[in-house]
Order: C-alpha cells, then structure tokens, then sequence
C-alpha cells in the first residue's frame, strides 16, 4: 500500500492543522504501531495505527457517516436560513470537509449520508444511477390506490416538471400514512406527487437509499461511522 508523510496523514484527519501535526511529532507525542516517531516526513501507511497526545486517529482516505437527520435543518455545509447537519458533527468532522450526499428539505427527517469522497456522493446522486430512495409519509387526506396507480404511471406537474413512475404504498394501520419510492430526488419531488394526487405531505422521513437503511438505534440528530462496505450498501 502507498505511503504517505506522518504530518500530512495527521493533518487530513481534520484534528490538527500541518504545524500543529508537526509540532506533536517533534515532541515525541505520536506514536506509529506503538513505536514513538519524531520526523514529519517519516513515510507511513494508512493501515498503521497512529496515536497522536494519546487519541487515536483515523487516516482513512475517505469517511463515511451515517445520520438521522432533524427537522429544522438543512442539508448543506454552511448555515442559511436554517443550520446545516454539518453543524451538528465536531470540528474534526467538519474540518475535514463531510458534506451531506444529496439533499432533503428543512422539515424532512431521516437518513444523510455525510462524506468526504466526491466520486461516491456523485455515483449515488447521478440519475443514471437510478437508485430508490424510500420516504414514509404522513398525509392530510387518506391516501387511495387510485394516487397509487396515478405514481406509477409517472406524473406530469402543471408547470411541465415530469417525474419518474413512482411507487406509493398505503400504511396498514391509516390511509393517512403510508411510503413513496423514488429514483431521481428532484427538487420537492415526494411532496409534489402527493401533490398531484390533490394531498399534502403533513410529514415525511427517509428511511432508506438503495439497500442502506436508516440505523433504528440513531436517535434524531444522532449520527455513526459507517465502513465504505456499509455505505456502498447503497448500490445494491
């Protein structure tokens, strides 16, 4: 495997800036598989265990968090009119540039992908990729198989906006609520279908991307690291 300068493996991290990096090996303060290392530009691989003022760091090339997103937040990396779910990860998450892979508006809940790997967020937001993206929702007005049929032939809105054939089943326990499965993710998608059918969405949570599915052990707000076998999960 490639090898790469100490400082900079420690500085992509996101714990520490270069100098700082380098200021904590010249100390003494880093240890590489438990062997003390004093020169910044010592070659090592990302597979070694690298202990810098006694914390572990994590030198993966790319990393991939899983989170439940809250209402009232925005799936962006600075605040606008509301606060980003990247203000909800600590600082060494953000300094190393997680951004949320796709996007859900402010009132939605439910499953973001945040990395760091450009390629990936691109291969699942692509619409090519053609991956299904499943949301429950709430409705104001009962839901009908007759809204279901409408979805699955696809759906022109009044201003020209053509969707994809979408699948909506109705919940068991109320026609009120039920799930709604997409592939593309354009812009208010979900809630115009629902739309269409003459209904509105009173609240909606992702739960799913492709075969990744929201861990129910995230509470709202609640995030985890997850191993890119986990995240490619998406794909299948």
């Amino acid at each position: 495997m490639e090898q790469e300068r100490l400082d900079k493996l420690l500085a992509g991290s996101g714990h520490y800036t270069r100098t700082e990096a380098k200021s904590l090996i010249l100390a003494g303060s880093v240890t590489v598989d438990g062997v003390p290392v004093r020169r910044p530009e010592t070659k090592v691989s990302r597979t070694a265990r690298i202990v810098a003022g006694g914390q572990e760091i994590d030198t993966a090339e790319h990393v991939y968090y899983m989170m439940n997103k809250p209402a009232g937040t925005i799936c962006a990396t600075e605040d606008g009119a509301y606060p980003a779910v990247t203000s909800l990860l600590p600082r060494h998450l953000r300094a190393r540039g997680l951004f949320p892979v796709g996007r859900l508006d402010a009132d939605v809940t439910g499953l973001v992908i945040l990395t760091d790997d450009g390629a990936y967020a691109h291969r699942v937001t692509a619409p090519r990729s053609e991956i299904e993206k499943v949301y429950e929702i709430e409705t104001d007005l009962p839901l009908t198989e007759a809204d279901a049929a409408r979805l699955a032939a696809g759906v022109t809105m009044p201003d020209g906006t053509a969707y994809r054939p979408a699948g909506l089943a109705i919940g068991p326990d109320s026609p009120c609520r039920g799930t709604v499965t997409v592939t593309e993710g354009k812009f208010h998608e979900v809630k115009n279908l629902i739309s269409a059918c003459g209904k509105r969405v009173a609240a909606m949570r992702r739960v799913s991307i492709g075969g990744l599915h929201l861990d129910g052990n995230l509470q709202i707000g609640e995030y985890r690291r997850m191993e890119k076998e986990e995240a490619l999960a998406v794909f299948i």
